[in-house]
């Protein structure tokens, strides 16, 4: 399998890539991203003969088939992250909370969030292929709240890798900032950033891009790579759960093989829904991919009208932090799929130079083959959050905004799967808010859920109270660069 560049090639990089190199250097021309150049059939035949298979026999051939250049016991180790999570025979539970609805719990991994899932096998075979080429890779990750401890505890005292985490200072949970700032690997550095993730994730792109500081890191005998969705090796393991989840009802005698089904994505950095559009377009039975996002619903304008535009708005601090976020990475990605690399780099040049585009009505149409979108604000998240606990089913402030779309953008009556990306741990204070219960600070927000709901609260989130705090730096966006190569 080739990479190929969404906005062109500029030339000097090479006209395609191998998966490895797309993942070590994933900035590709004109400060564009990496696209498979094909996708592999997910037919009819394909998925029955994955009905009885385990999450990593599943994952395992879904790579082969997808022709990544790793050898596969490198896959087979790298996917024994999974069996870490809370049931190793089952890391992606499928829960029914409707009779056509039900939530893909992609939460169950040690940092209780969907990120896991993608990144715990991913920093293996990172690594491994650092540690193949003999090569030294700064990683960088910038975070709503999630990528940052997934990223940091995959990597952790891994060989020839040091991470560098961007999180905006103030604007991730309590929760969150403490999976991070609590972390103690020696290959590890924490950046607080006085300012929100645009700002954060703008940098990174910024230094990927960058000729100078790669020959900065060079002097240091480094490499640089990422670990946010911008780099493929993030998305390949996204598209896995949805072939799961699809398998998980026809298990379930939920639905026949061939049915087709309504997904319901929380999305801000649009990587799980990227996911399940390969997964759709590779033939998985998906009538149309719902997006639901919070009050930044920019995502929202983009798929009902077209337009992205970043001069009328400002980013605003929610309850679902993690979608948090104005410039949304993979939308590049499905443009690239839709109308060509001319046309991508037309309109993203247009967002850097201008702060906006406008898609065509023509687009509009295309977008809106495989797309729909809505937005709940915090009050109806919490609505949602404690009519579902009066059923005895707690969720999380992102999975809440699902809902909406479940209810209103469905034409047809097909059975649904709504993905929830975070435990309700990593936000109790929300969570206890909806349940009529306002207290301060998480520690008392976890009990007061815990026990008003009967619910348990994980080993991994009530030792970070105790954890010392080990990266207490935090700058501005304009001395991230100088903070990482003095960590150097």
């Amino acid at each position: 399998m080739q990479f190929i560049e969404t906005r062109g090639n500029d030339g000097q990089k090479p006209a395609s890539v191998t998966f490895s190199e797309a993942i070590l250097s994933p900035s590709a021309s004109f400060g564009g991203l990496y696209v498979p150049k094909s996708l592999p059939s997910l037919d009819q035949a394909y998925l029955e003969s994955h009905l009885e298979s385990h999450y990593k026999t599943l994952a395992i051939d879904f790579l082969e088939k997808f022709g990544i250049d790793i050898e596969k016991e490198v896959l087979e180790e790298a996917l024994k992250r999974y069996d870490a999570f809370d049931d190793p025979s089952n890391p992606v539970p499928l829960t029914q909370i409707e009779e056509d609805c039900f939530v893909s719990e992609l939460y169950h991994g040690p940092t209780r969030a969907f990120k896991d899932m993608a990144l715990q096998p991913f920093g293996y075979v990172l690594s491994k292929l650092a540690q193949q080429k003999n090569e030294n890779y700064l990683i960088m990750a910038a975070t709503s709240g999630d990528t940052g401890p997934a990223t940091l505890e995959t990597f952790k005292n891994q060989k020839n890798v040091k991470v560098a985490c961007l999180y905006p200072d103030g604007g991730t949970s309590d929760v969150q900032r403490l999976q991070m700032v609590t972390e103690d690997g020696e290959n590890l550095k924490v950046i607080g950033v006085k300012g929100n993730f645009d700002d954060t994730q703008n940098t990174l792109k910024e230094l990927l891009a960058s000729e100078d500081f790669k020959a900065e890191l060079k002097a240091h005998n480094i490499k640089l790579s990422a670990a946010n969705s911008v780099n493929f090796g993030r998305i390949i393991f996204q598209i896995i759960y949805h072939i799961h989840s699809y398998l998980e009802l026809v298990r379930k005698n939920a639905i026949t093989m061939g049915e087709k089904i309504y997904l319901v994505v929380p999305s801000g950095n649009f990587g799980n829904a990227l996911g399940a559009y390969y997964a759709k377009k590779a033939g998985l039975p998906i009538e149309k991919i719902l997006i639901s996002s919070n009050i930044n619903n920019i995502l929202t304008d983009w798929i009902n009208k077209g337009e992205y535009d970043l001069t009328s708005r400002t980013l605003v601090q929610t309850e679902s932090p993690a979608m948090d976020i104005l410039k949304s990475s993979n939308v590049e990605r499905i443009m690239y799929d839709k109308f060509g690399p001319a046309r991508t780099k037309e309109l993203m040049d247009s967002l850097a130079n201008e702060g906006k585009y406008q898609l065509t009505d023509d687009e509009i149409a295309a977008i809106q083959e495989d797309f729909a979108a809505s937005f709940s604000d915090d009050d109806e998240c919490e609505s949602v959050v404690g009519a579902y606990a009066k059923k005895g089913y707690i969720m999380d402030p992102h999975t809440a905004t699902c809902m909406k779309a479940y209810e209103r953008l469905r034409e047809k009556p097909l059975k649904t799967v709504v993905y929830s990306t975070a435990e309700w741990t990593k936000f109790s204070p929300a969570v206890s808010k909806a349940l009529g219960k306002e207290v301060e600070g998480d520690i008392a927000a976890l009990k007061t859920v815990s026990d008003a709901a009967n619910v348990s609260v994980p080993d991994m989130i009530r030792a970070l109270f105790d954890k010392p705090v080990r990266h207490t730096v935090v700058v501005d966006k304009e001395n991230i660069k100088g903070e990482m190569l003095s960590f150097l």
